[in-house]
């Protein structure tokens, strides 16, 4: 029989965050108690987009079209949607089925709420992925006969203006040097991607690659951070700092790392605490805002790491069904700094597979995940139903402060993800912790569904501080770095704060709670001009350079008193 093992709750604990708890610990939800999603634990609301779109969330990626794409894997059978014209997959290697006339990914479109299904030739279990500068995704790896595969994804923009709808995956003939599975990939600023670890392999290469001789490149530090019995670094968590070298944080360890040299520059102390962070005690991780300013000089860069399982606590719930204590620390790392020292914050509940988001006014939202267990096929309990706000240290309010948010109502457990769209939602999907589709399990059946978290910012009473952005003075919207440009935008009343910015976010390639690429820049403001009542100009900075900001494009957001714009996109190169 299986248990579950929870520690006592800290004595300063709110009533809102103790239930979050307790409903959960018996297997119940607001839904379950009749209670409205808006309740009392906090902001933001539920919308329930589309009660199936045929697969299960695994992977999503936002493209510069405004649509996503989302996929799965395709080694476990037919999915709920069935591929259009006939097409099939045929692969005498599937495990599974050999000719699958069903679609394993999809594109949704977030304007008119509608799915087209998506023929992927290869499996995409556990793979990776980046969105190259010209807004195409390059999406490598996974498991079986994909493992070695580089395959792309392009918006229909140009496609669309001929009159077609026909974009599709494309499989490249360039393959990976090695396996990649459960690795992490990042853009670079030349416009390649690197690909860092994998399951058993210790080693980083590029796409694409410089020459056909090109090969893979030893990284002893993956193999020292791998636990021989429960791995705890897969999934490494990659951030390009603005010095243009990599963090690199696996297991418990991180480093500063010259991928051109291949040469460890330094490591950074060890996250104090027992737990481990990485696949499959799945904690999460974001850079936080950067904040430019000062012409060259380079921004102050800070990561930070919520959230994963202590020792042991895989083989726990793998072997033996005893589901322990997700960790409960956040930590935070200003890797700029000379000599950093990790700062220790506690969420108000433990969680493990949370996804970390940057939200369009530089807050942080934790969403998705469970309180026991890790990732892995029905190896964890107890899904947390509220989404936590964190208002990092650089923003407005209370350095560090934690919000309980409005409770969901559908479990978002192993294999879930989430992503920020240029309207300022968040959507949901996915969840199928077992090998196959399975409708029936108990208590975590496989889950189909597409939601949108409305972030607090996005509540009715907020609009009369809402900017709205009436167009950007950048050639077909593109800017170069440094370049200065301005935005015009109306705002129907300014806030007691009266403050304005711009702010840039990337966004990430988002799978097993690590949202790949995720980058958020609050640009250098230069001047704010009154243009009529309502309406006004401010000019901004562009990046300074492509270590700051990798060439590609970013959604911009007009952020008033915390209140952001809908996003538009703009170029960076």
């Amino acid at each position: 029989m299986a248990s579950v093992i929870k520690k006592p709750m800290p004595s300063a604990a709110s009533v809102a965050t103790t239930l979050a708890l307790l409903f959960p610990l018996f297997g119940l939800s607001s839904a379950d108690l009749a209670l409205p999603t808006t309740s009392f634990f906090g902001g933001g609301r539920w919308s329930l987009l589309r009660p199936s779109i045929g697969i299960s969330a695994m992977h999503m990626q936002v493209l510069r079209d405004g649509n996503v794409v989302i996929f799965d894997r395709t080694d476990f059978g037919p999915s709920n949607l069935s591929l259009p014209g006939g097409k099939c997959r045929r692969d005498p290697a599937d495990v599974a089925l050999k000719v699958d006339c069903t679609a394993h990914s999809v594109l949704y479109d977030v304007e008119s709420n509608s799915i087209r299904p998506l023929n992927v030739q290869t499996d995409t279990w556990c793979s990776s992925g980046a969105v190259r500068p010209d807004g195409t995704l390059i999406q490598t790896g996974g498991y079986n006969d994909g493992e070695r595969k580089v395959r792309t994804f392009a918006p229909c923009v140009r496609r669309r203006r001929r009159g077609g709808n026909s974009c599709d995956w494309t499989e490249l003939k360039e393959n990976l040097v090695q396996r990649r599975w459960y690795a992490s990939n990042h853009i670079l600023p030349d416009g390649r991607v690197i690909i860092v670890g994998g399951r058993n392999v210790f080693t980083y290469e590029f796409v694409p690659k410089t020459s056909a001789k090109e090969k893979s490149f030893y990284l002893k530090f993956l193999k020292e951070t791998r636990d021989l019995t429960e791995e705890n670094n897969l999934y490494p968590f990659l951030h390009l700092l603005p010095d243009g070298n990599l963090f690199i944080f696996a297991n418990k360890r991180s480093i500063l790392f010259d991928y051109k040299k291949n040469w460890v520059i330094k490591e950074y102390p060890v996250i104090p605490g027992f737990d481990k962070r990485n696949y499959p005690s799945t904690g999460s991780s974001v850079l936080l805002p950067m904040r430019l300013g000062g012409g060259s000089k380079m921004p102050a860069a800070e990561v930070m790491i919520c959230g994963g399982s202590p020792p042991g606590a895989f083989t726990k719930s793998d072997k033996l069904r005893v589901f322990v204590e997700a960790s409960w620390s956040c930590g935070r790392l200003r890797v700029s700094d000379p000599n950093p020292e990790w700062t220790m914050e506690q969420m108000p509940m433990p969680r493990v597979m949370s996804d970390m988001m940057i939200l369009p006014n530089g807050h942080v939202l934790l969403i998705n995940g469970a309180t026991n267990g890790t990732a892995g096929w029905e190896d964890a309990r107890n899904a947390v139903y509220n989404p936590v706000l964190y208002l990092p240290p650089d923003g407005p309010g209370p350095a560090g402060r934690f919000e309980v948010l409005n409770a969901g109502r559908i479990p978002r457990m192993y294999h879930s993800s989430a992503v920020v769209v240029p309207d300022g939602r968040v959507l949901v999907g996915g969840s199928n912790p077992h090998s196959k589709y399975n409708f029936t399990a108990y208590p975590y059946p496989t889950d189909l569904s597409l939601e949108a978290f409305y972030p607090p910012y996005l509540s009715p009473q907020f609009a009369i501080l809402r900017p709205s952005i009436l167009s950007l003075e950048a050639v077909e919207q593109t800017v170069s770095y440094s370049e200065q440009f301005s935005v015009n935008f109306i705002v129907t009343m300014f806030g007691p704060s009266r403050e304005i910015s711009v702010g840039l976010l990337a966004p990430p390639f988002t799978t097993h709670s690590f949202a790949m690429n995720q980058r958020f820049l609050w640009l250098d403001v230069l001047g704010v001009v009154r243009l009529s009542s309502f309406a006004y100009s401010i000019t901004v900075a562009a990046p300074p350079s492509a270590t700051v900001a990798p060439p590609g494009y970013y959604m911009l957001f007009v952020v008033h008193s915390d209140i952001p714009s809908r996003g538009v996109w703009l170029r960076v190169r």
